[in-house]
């Protein structure tokens, strides 16, 4: 963010009140002064930050999930994804939530970038991995988990995301990291390089840059 050209339209809080802590999320109010120096109310989603995972298979195949959804009552096809642990790095989280939603191990990381998936009322940052190299084993499943595996080819995955078979928000956009990357018209910086954090550190994690590694077809 340029503080220069930006000041003009920049918030700034007055005061911040916790509405609601769950396990999982916890939701805040805040009034902030408005650049005309006028006040409002504002309601968000505090969020401890997540990973999705593009595993890549050999033969043009990429490794995804079938998993029923509450919140909209419906079984969704996403790729493999999670919530950072307290204190935990983006790339150990995008490791560990591999293992144990879909068995899979990876012999290389390489991290494409970080997205706000829902500006408007959370500050969630969502970090996206390619993983090749990969081994089958055992998944772990949390108890409360209950999911299908699915090996798709990449040019389904693209289908279904044009077509509406794939609606979830980060899967989507993962399609179009995988497309770009695949064609060779995006290239990846190795391992956990330039991963975004929030002001308060909460999602720290390696940030040297390394040299870009185009990822083959």
């Amino acid at each position: 963010m340029d503080s220069r050209s930006d000041r003009h339209i920049i918030e700034t809080r007055i005061h911040s009140e916790a509405v609601y802590e769950g396990s999982f999320l916890k939701v805040r109010r805040d009034e902030v002064r408005l650049p005309n120096g006028g006040q409002a109310t504002r309601e968000y989603i505090v969020h401890p930050g997540a990973v999705v995972v593009i595993a890549l298979l050999d033969d043009d195949h990429v490794v995804m999930e079938r998993q029923y959804r509450y919140p909209v009552q419906r079984v969704i096809t996403e790729f493999p994804a999670g919530k950072l642990d307290p204190g935990e790095a983006p790339l150990a989280c995008a490791q560990r939530e591999l293992l144990e939603e879909t068995g899979y191990t990876a012999s290389e990381w390489l991290h494409a970038g970080d997205m706000h998936l829902a500006v408007g009322y959370s500050d969630e940052i969502l970090h996206i991995f390619f993983a090749r190299g990969l081994s089958a084993g055992q998944a772990k499943l949390d108890p409360d988990e209950s999911l299908d595996v699915e090996i798709m080819k990449i040019d389904d995955v693209l289908l279904a995301c044009r077509n509406g078979g794939i609606t979830d928000a980060k899967s989507l956009s993962c399609a179009l990291w995988l497309q770009n990357v695949r064609d060779g018209r995006w290239s990846l910086p190795k391992g956990g390089a330039g991963v975004s954090r929030h002001p308060d550190g909460r999602h720290a994690g390696p940030d040297a840059p390394e040299e870009p590694a185009p990822l083959p077809a």
